[in-house]
């Protein structure tokens, strides 16, 4: 086995600030991004379950976005706002 060397760069995005306006999007993203998740845990034969079991293949976050505890929903949150922060640090608009 190959000793484990991996040295995560991501794009530095912390000077970036979203705009109020898009505050709507990252709800929307985030929504998104758990269904993306869900759907493809139930894809892969999961189902909810009250606690996570890997064998049995049980997740209580299989529930709709609505439902999640806070703490899911801000991870969610975190990743809809990194991904918008992204694209704007690589230059692109974001334009309704």
């Amino acid at each position: 086995m190959k000793p484990n060397n991996y040295i995560p760069q991501p794009i530095e995005t912390s000077a970036i600030q979203l705009p109020e306006e898009l505050n709507p999007l990252v709800e929307q993203m985030a929504k998104n991004v758990h269904e993306v998740w869900a759907a493809g845990r139930i894809a892969d034969g999961w189902k909810y379950g009250a606690t996570r079991n890997d064998e049995q293949k049980t997740h209580p976050c299989l529930v709709p976005y609505e439902e999640l505890p806070e703490s899911e929903k801000e991870y969610d949150h975190q990743t809809a706002i990194g991904t918008l922060k992204f694209i704007l640090a690589q230059g692109f608009s974001i334009n309704k």
